[in-house]
């Protein structure tokens, strides 16, 4: 016997050791399937990791029901912050299933919720590599890549001119004797491989972004630099002497600017720069080797403005009428764009947005001449340090044209050095957006010749701020009668005629009168600008609503239990009194939205919002109020709901929704993550007679050429780079899927006319395809390089919203082809249009 027991524990694979490692498999299983059932799904992973290390040969066999276990633990980790826990177990379920692209995808969305982007994106893009037809994957890398490597990345890697002039520029100086050089911001590394390839002896780059970092490497080895260029993975802030770099450089370049010219921090890490890492800078009349001296290339910038007229900047900016589809919006609510910089703000959020401003859509109007807002020497150290303490500059313009103030267009001529000068203004063919300021808050914003345009310019927490903007009128100079400057900083300015103007407006205000300021995003601001689309809701909620019609008592006492949500209206029995039941209305469209103060006006309704920002819900009751609204009316649906996901439920334990609205499409022009889930779930939970809104989506597309979108897209060659091997690294992050876009202003040639891509039907799913072939025909010759394309909700069968009308607060998307296809007039092209889940991919078919 004893002998027996010590051959099974030496040979375990049989005897009663496999036996007995059998049956603790089995008693595992079992206990994993009860720990399921009874949703302990922290216990039935462990069983199941116990399973799987004893006999890994069921690996195949229970891999579907470990998944799922290992999400719904993983679900329950995460909602109780034990995150260290939830990555542990990932990582021991990657060590059981290392090319598992399910739970590789599945560890990327939990990483990139916790913040971690650069790691996110490598788990996706494994998920990918592992299966490339995976769509959850797919779409998950495309997400990522497009906040690891921005999009600017192709559109200034492509722009050869900009290349060629920052390489003059570097060459000019190694020659003349700046032998090491520091790549401030290297991105892909271009600027350091100009400089080594002129002849450079010391080369170093830094590059804080993971992603970028790796991909400067890869590039670098490429191109045969590696040994020859240092690339550190940190900020320039942090680099110390001898630790990092062995002494202090000659030159520093950089193109760490945006816009705004000041917002990506180039003063800060120049300051740095001179104070620690730059050799001292040649003084005035001094001679001798530059390399015994600092520089920096840029050199200096000079900063432009102009004050415009522009339609698309001020529906996006501006709420701009006073009543939407009836309901009347209070003067006590004050709509502001993300964009307003206010004096007193705390906040250090960019002051600007950036548009392409010579394909704006609709053009714009000079107001005033060009003007020079301000000037900036980066090789002065202590102009540098003084920008950020410096005292606003006051600036006034001369308007020359009559027309409505909408925004201060800036833009800067960068120069590299005495010859070489690049400028980001709308009139040049360039890579650059240019920084545009909305203006906000004038009594009246039109203006005409013989006005000033006052501003006050500085440069605080990184930006370039332009505020206080006023217009003086030339009836009466020193009373600046429109100005919107906040009256704390009127205190501050010393204008007496200003400071009496506030304090009348102060003393005819009411004084109990509760103000609202509201911040909306610039997309937010464009819907409630949208007229068509709240007049077409307020006449397809009226049509549902009517068409409900109350239930009598008794219909209702016979159908109670399973249609008590029927018995609402306005009516009333001819012999009984009753009761009625409001109609529940639900609106789970994203961000801010009036749409359930309108379905209010419309009867006997009780409305429920889903605006989860305090700020929002205020504004949302201040309008109720103004609109006399019984109190209580709008119910705000986030504060019933412990889970933002299970807002989807009815109002009551016995009510269902008679109209559910959902957000389709986002202002991007994408369909909405989980839309035909949401959908599926709302049809559940509709009253007989109730709708979804919309009830169902047409997705149109053409066939367009467009070298715009191809150089958005991805890098062209090397030719661009001047020969530099750049295009196959970075182009792995580019995304098939370009979005945000305005097709009436892209610069495009159709090659086709509009056709049906696709239907997506909310309330009839049995008429959606995921699969469809589409026949296009070739209307004009040329290359196809995209497939733009724009959606037709349908509210009902007769109300129609088109998200690529030009008043509309939506954007449109494209796909842009890897291959541009040649086509001639008369042919036709095959596409083939993908729906799974929410995501549509379409492929041409040759």
């Amino acid at each position: 016997m004893s002998n027996s027991r010590s051959r099974s524990r030496r040979d375990p694979g049989g005897g009663a050791g496999a036996a007995g490692r059998d049956e603790l498999v089995s008693r595992s299983l079992q206990s994993a399937e009860h720990c399921l059932g009874a949703q302990d799904f922290g216990t039935a992973y462990a069983h199941y990791l116990l399973v799987l290390s004893l006999a890994p040969e069921l690996k195949d066999e229970v891999k579907e029901t470990f998944q799922y276990t290992l999400f719904r633990w993983a679900e329950e980790l995460d909602a109780l912050n034990r995150i260290q826990d939830l990555l542990g177990c990932y990582e021991q379920a990657l060590e059981l299933f290392p090319d598992d692209e399910v739970i590789c995808n599945s560890m990327g969305e939990h990483l990139f919720r916790m913040g971690f982007r650069d790691e996110a994106a490598g788990y996706f893009h494994k998920a990918v590599k592992l299966n490339p037809d995976f769509s959850d994957a797919k779409e998950n890398f495309y997400r990522v890549a497009n906040w690891l490597v921005e999009r600017w990345h192709f559109i200034m890697l492509n722009d050869t001119k900009r290349n060629m002039i920052y390489n003059a520029a570097i060459q000019k100086a190694v020659r003349l004797g700046s032998k090491s050089v520091l790549d401030i911001g290297a991105g892909t590394g271009i600027l350091s491989m100009f400089a080594k390839k002129a002849g450079a002896h010391s080369v170093y780059a830094c590059e804080l972004s993971k992603t970028m970092y790796e991909l400067a490497c890869d590039v670098m080895a490429a191109n045969k630099m590696e040994a020859g260029i240092k690339l550190l993975h940190m900020k320039s802030l942090d680099i110390e002497i001898p630790k990092h770099i062995p002494e202090r450089v000659s030159l520093v370049v950089t193109e760490t600017v945006d816009a705004g010219l000041f917002g990506e921090g180039i003063v800060e890490s120049l300051i740095h720069a001179w104070e620690h890492l730059l050799l001292q800078p040649k003084t005035k009349g001094e001679s001798g080797n530059c390399e015994k001296y600092g520089k920096v290339i840029p050199a200096s910038a000079v900063v432009f403005g102009m004050a415009v007229e522009c339609a698309e900047i001020r529906r996006h900016h501006r709420v701009g009428i006073k009543d939407i589809a009836g309901i009347h919006l209070p003067t006590n609510v004050k709509f502001q764009s993300l964009a307003y910089s206010s004096v007193d703000t705390e906040e250090t959020t960019e002051p600007y947005t950036t548009e392409k401003m010579n394909q704006v859509p609709g053009g714009y109007l000079a107001l005033t001449e060009c003007f020079e807002i301000m000037t900036v020497d980066f090789n002065n150290l202590q102009e540098l340090k003084s920008l950020a303490s410096k005292r606003p500059d006051k600036i006034g313009i001369p308007v020359i044209k009559e027309g409505t103030l909408d925004a201060i267009m800036v833009w800067f001529v960068l120069q590299l050095d005495d010859e070489h000068s690049l400028s980001t203004s709308p009139s040049e063919e360039t890579c650059w957006e240019q920084a545009v300021y909305p203006i906000q808050d004038l009594a009246d914003y039109g203006i005409k010749p013989g006005d000033h345009v006052m501003m006050e310019v500085s440069c605080q927490d990184c930006y370039l701020r332009i505020q206080s903007i006023s217009v003086l009128g030339l009836e009466c100079e020193m009373d600046v009668a429109k100005s919107f400057t906040q009256n704390k900083d009127l205190l501050s300015s010393g204008n007496e005629a200003e400071l009496c103007n506030a304090l009348a407006n102060l003393q005819t205000s009411k004084p109990d009168a509760v103000e609202q300021t509201c911040v909306l995003e610039s997309t937010e601001i464009a819907l409630l600008n949208n007229i068509p689309y709240h007049e077409g809701f307020k006449m397809a909620m009226r049509k549902v609503l009517s068409s409900l019609t109350p239930e009598k008592p008794c219909q209702t006492m016979d159908t109670h239990c399973q249609n008590n949500e029927m018995s609402s209206g306005t009516g009333q029995s001819n012999t009984v009194q009753s009761i009625l039941e409001p109609f529940y209305v639900l609106d789970v469209s994203e961000g801010f939205s009036i749409l359930p103060i309108i379905a209010g006006t419309l009867g006997q309704v009780k409305p429920y919002s889903s605006v989860e920002k305090d700020q929002h819900r205020i504004a949302l009751d201040l309008i109720s109020e103004a609109n006399h609204f019984p109190k209580e009316t709008l119910e705000f649906w986030l504060t019933h709901v412990e889970d933002e996901s299970a807002m989807l439920q009815r109002p009551k334990s016995d009510k269902l929704w008679s109209i559910i609205i959902l957000d389709v499409i986002e202002p991007s022009g994408l369909i909405q993550q989980e839309i035909m889930e949401k959908a599926a779930i709302s049809r559940c939970l509709l009253q007989s007679g109730g709708k979804i809104f919309p009830q169902y989506v047409l997705m149109f597309g053409l066939l367009v050429e467009s070298q715009t979108l191809l150089e958005e897209n991805a890098v062209q060659g090397t030719e661009r780079t001047l020969g530099l091997n750049i295009a196959p690294f970075i182009n792995q992050f580019q995304v098939p899927i370009r979005v945000f876009l305005d097709l009436s202003s892209l610069p495009c040639i159709p090659l086709s006319k509009p056709v049906e891509l696709l239907r997506l039907d909310l309330m009839t799913p049995y008429l959606n395809t995921s699969n469809r072939e589409v026949k296009v025909h070739i209307c004009k010759s040329g290359r196809v390089t995209a497939v733009p394309f724009w959606y037709h909700m349908y509210l009902d069968e007769e109300i129609c919203l088109d998200t690529s009308n030009q008043a509309s607060h939506w954007k449109q998307a494209a796909v842009v082809l890897d291959n541009p296809i040649q086509v001639e007039m008369g042919e036709e092209l095959v596409l083939s249009v993908q729906h799974h889940k929410s995501n549509v991919s379409i492929t041409v078919k040759q």
